[in-house]
């Protein structure tokens, strides 16, 4: 298993929906001290203007592409309200006496959330600190990094273990693009000009969706990377079977998910105007969308083994 401390940065990096310009800093810095060193330097494509602005995404493009590989750089959080409510940002779980961290123009900021039941048993959530926090500041989990020789466990790895992937796969990568893209965890919104992008200039409209998936009764830590035939989007079947062939051939481990809900860029890619064929492929997680998310290495392991392969003969 390869040296972690790259992903215990990068789950740290505070970098919720919307506000992601430090994670896309450290991508981009990232990418310019160490892609000298790779198979393939790429070209890199940030910022911009008008239509084809791209805002905090990052797209990096090596060789002759024929395939995209999408990895959302955001996380869930929280927004201060009015006076000491939180608003999610995403889908946190609420769970009382969470740290939250963050800074306003005050100062650095360590708090706790604090969940009230209201006489209608719904739940609202606010944080105890010893002060009040500016208005629209953006709050995120406090990482707790455990690791041992079979687990990690952090905030955070939703979706930083997916960004992650594509890094350690760019090392390697001779013929493709990597997307780092934004807004994921709260509603999506950056793919569908990504995509237009990516087809605009190199025709490529296939896709691979770097990201972290559920343990489930179906899905299990161990038992490698799980391919999705579907979630709440539905890919094309010919596309996945060509995968599912491809990943079989590999003798790389991997499992199969088929679940109802949940999705990620790939469900934006279907609903953009462009004819993208996608498919989910990551490591499962429990305990999501908490400070506590836990990663079996021996799924990392396969997570990067599978993309190197299938980006290698997709």
């Amino acid at each position: 298993m390869e040296n972690l401390d790259l992903l215990k940065y990068m789950c740290a990096v505070q970098a919720p929906s919307g506000d992601e310009g430090a994670m896309a800093s450290f991508v981009l810095d990232y990418v310019e001290r160490n892609s000298n060193s790779w198979n393939t330097k790429p070209e890199i494509y940030f910022g911009g203007e008008g239509k084809n602005a791209l805002h905090d995404c990052i797209i990096l493009k090596f060789g002759n592409p024929r395939t995209a590989i999408f990895a959302h750089m955001d996380s869930i959080g929280y927004t201060v309200g009015y006076g000491r409510d939180l608003i999610k940002v995403g889908g946190p779980v609420p769970l009382e006496g969470i740290e939250l961290v963050g800074s306003d123009s005050v100062g650095e900021i360590d708090a706790q959330l604090e969940v009230v039941e209201n006489e209608n048993g719904h739940l609202s959530t606010s944080y105890i600190f010893g002060r009040e926090i500016d208005r629209g500041t953006t709050l995120t989990f406090k990482q707790n990094w455990r690791e041992d020789n079979e687990f990690v466990q952090s905030c955070y790895l939703d979706n930083r273990l997916g960004c992650w992937n594509a890094l350690k796969v760019a090392e390697s990568l001779e013929n493709g693009i990597i997307v780092f893209s934004c807004y994921e965890e709260h509603g999506g919104g950056s793919v569908g000009f990504l995509a237009r992008f990516i087809q605009d200039r190199w025709n490529v409209n296939q896709a691979l969706i770097s990201d972290i998936t559920w343990v489930t009764r179906g899905v299990a830590h161990g038992d490698g990377v799980a391919i999705s035939l579907r979630d709440s989007g539905i890919p094309r079947r010919k596309y996945l079977n060509k995968i599912v062939a491809l990943a079989r051939e590999s003798n790389i481990p991997f499992q199969l998910e088929v679940e109802s809900t949940g999705g990620s860029d790939g469900n934006a890619l279907q609903r953009s105007p462009f004819p993208f064929d996608w498919c989910f492929i990551g490591a499962p997680e429990d305990n999501v969308h908490t400070p506590d998310e836990k990663v079996a290495k021996a799924d990392i392991s396969s997570m990067v083994a599978m993309y190197q392969y299938l980006m290698k003969y997709l």
